[in-house]
């Protein structure tokens, strides 16, 4: 259900008034529906309740506290990148034994946390990493669990900065390196192999490459199973796409259907790490019309937004729809919506139909819960947005707006 809906001609989260929000926190700010969170971990939890399945929050959409805290109590794990994830999890209450470790890089601080507190599994994706793993684990004197994650090369029919499952792309393994990799696992006494797995991308509207994927993952379970080793479970990774504009998505359902059928002959446990399916459309980007202005060829809507807030309309040509907070019955014309960032890049949307705007109008980005917040930076030293969480009728800000002074804070000497 959506939670950014229309009431009497005013954009609400939930039960309150965008209006309102921008008035007492100031504006940018990212506004998140604690019941659009919780819904979306619910059908989650619903489609795969037939099989055993390990649902891993992808930590890197959004890591605000709040946010992990409530998709953390509502039963998902956590997919982490990276040391400052795996802590921000720990902090939010994850249960160590849900966390995967997944990302082609891991430094050896943050392998010897992740074994210190006893995480789930590595996602290995080199023998490099794997021969690092081994070394400090007997450093430890810990055995460190293991997953292969395998690059299938198959495109995932999505924009090409975030496809990965490719050869062309720094992730995963080839399968005949994965299986020295196997033998070389099953012969060091600090190694545990459990389990294989693939993420062939993000903002996957086409079940077809996934289908193809899980199927190469659950052939390469049955060789390593053949050759007499164990095996826990099958790690399918991410990526099921949600609507920014005109796209049509598979339900849950079915993408669960085509994973659970396939991995199900196996009598394996399957592990997801959806990212951008639970938070993308739980959030928006609230913003300010700071001025209008017209050049022979263009009409700007200039916001107080940027893209130091939201990077992904300069990043990866992304599409955020973008909406008045009050409706008006005035005649509409085409804009570009921009932010004061000096880069000509700064747009968040090229000729779009809004009605006549002026200074001090609230606008709002959708879709802007996944790759917002965490993309943020203070580029031309600007400071970064708050963010506020909405239950109901009640709103919180869960991530102070920064100040000037935080800017500098650490390079005084």
């Amino acid at each position: 259900m959506d939670q950014f809906t229309y009431q009497h001609g005013e954009a609400h989260c939930e039960d309150v008034a965008l209006k309102t929000i921008a008035k007492e926190i100031g504006t940018p700010c990212y506004v998140y529906s604690k019941a659009s969170l919780s819904g979306q971990v619910k059908k989650l939890k619903d489609a795969f309740s037939a099989y055993p399945t390990l649902l891993c929050y992808a930590v890197k959409a959004n890591s605000n506290l709040s946010v992990l805290k409530e998709i953390f109590q509502d039963g998902m794990g956590a997919d982490i990148v990276s040391l400052g994830e795996l802590e921000r999890s720990l902090k939010a209450g994850v249960k160590p034994t849900e966390v995967v470790y997944s990302g082609v890089g891991k430094r050896e601080d943050e392998i010897l946390r992740a074994l210190d507190v006893g995480i789930y599994s590595f996602n290995v994706e080199s023998k490099a990493e794997l021969e690092n793993l081994a070394r400090l684990a007997k450093q430890r004197g810990k055995i460190a669990p293991i997953s292969l994650r395998i690059n299938p090369n198959i495109d995932a029919k999505t924009n090409p900065k975030i496809a990965t499952g490719l050869f062309s792309t720094k992730f995963g393994l080839v399968e005949s390196e994965a299986m020295e990799l196997v033998l070389f696992a099953q012969n060091n006494p600090n190694l545990e192999l459990k389990g294989v797995g693939c993420h062939i991308g993000s903002q996957i509207t086409d079940l077809k490459p996934m289908a193809e994927a899980v199927e190469r993952m659950v052939a390469f379970a049955r060789r390593i199973i053949a050759d007499g080793h164990k095996l826990e479970f099958i790690d399918m990774g991410g990526g099921l796409g949600i609507v920014y504009d005109k796209e049509i998505p598979p339900s849950i359902d079915q993408y669960a259907e085509i994973l659970i059928s396939a991995v199900k002959p196996l009598g394996l446990r399957l592990l997801i790490e959806p990212g951008r399916w639970v938070v993308g459309n739980a959030g928006i980007l609230l913003c300010t019309v700071l001025a209008t202005k017209k050049t022979p060829k263009k009409s700007f809507v200039i916001v107080d937004g940027a893209m130091n807030d939201l990077v992904r309309p300069a990043m990866y040509d992304s599409f955020h729809a973008i909406q008045p907070v009050l409706l008006s019955e005035g005649i509409e014309g085409i804009h570009d919506v921009v932010g004061p960032v000096c880069e000509t890049g700064d747009i968040f949307g090229s000729d779009r139909s809004l009605p006549a705007m002026n200074a001090g109008d609230l606008l709002y980005l959708r879709s802007a819960g996944a790759y917002g917040s965490t993309m943020a930076s203070n580029y031309n030293s600007r400071t970064k947005p708050a963010e506020v969480m909405v239950e109901g009728a009640q709103f919180k800000t869960v991530r102070r707006r920064e100040k000037l002074e935080d800017l500098w804070r650490d390079e005084e000497l």
